[in-house]
């Protein structure tokens, strides 16, 4: 009778990750979609010096809101689906909430909007700054440390290679950002759209 009970309830936290799964693979889509929508609302910006953040002012600014909110919805769905279908150690548990970090701020940045490089920075501007940089270093990190605690799983140790490798180049990408940062003439915001690129594949491939 125990056995029994264990298995379904294993049977339905393995469903419930699985639909946790399909939804962060659904926000996945529709988050790029809304950046592409908002490149043909807000033309004036540019891809290579724009930051993705610049779109919350102004005109439309309501739509990059409601796309950060959906960064948060989306990577919670993934994290709480890999939670909900490993066994969670001390390294899996250390990932997953550096991610749950990330995914968070991402959604407070729906509430302070940023200053637009080159403006002077006021303090919504200066807590955006800081809730990005605090987002952005804890999914570079979380991904690697989740990659590697995932190695230890059977079910996840055939796959933990891609996600390794996406994941270091999600870090590579942080340090080019990094590089970029501060610079007018660097392009910022291509740096900024791959490296939140990268780790989208990441938590896509991780949902898959």
């Amino acid at each position: 009778m125990t056995s029994a009970i264990a298995d379904r309830r294993s049977a339905a936290r393995t469903l419930g990750g699985r639909s946790l799964a399909w939804a962060g693979l659904a926000g996945i889509a529709c988050y790029v979609l809304i950046d592409v929508v908002l490149k043909f609302l807000r033309p004036d910006y540019s891809l290579l010096y724009n930051a993705e953040s610049d779109y919350g002012r102004g005109p439309w600014f309501w739509v990059m809101d409601g796309n950060f909110l959906l960064r948060c919805a989306l990577s919670l769905a993934v994290i709480v689906a890999i939670a909900r279908t490993s066994r969670l150690g001390g390294w899996l548990r250390a990932g997953l909430t550096l991610l749950s970090v990330w995914a968070i701020c991402s959604g407070l940045l729906a509430f302070f909007a940023d200053d637009i490089e080159g403006t002077p920075q006021r303090g919504s501007g200066v807590v955006h700054l800081i809730l990005a940089f605090i987002a952005f270093t804890c999914v570079t990190i979380g991904a690697i440390a989740t990659s590697t605690a995932l190695r230890a799983s059977a079910d996840w140790r055939s796959f933990t290679p891609v996600l390794a490798a996406v994941s270091v180049l999600g870090a590579v990408a942080f340090l080019l950002l990094g590089h970029a940062a501060g610079h007018q003439h660097e392009p910022g915001g291509l740096c900024e759209r791959i490296f939140l690129g990268v780790e989208l594949i990441w938590f896509a491939l991780a949902a898959v």
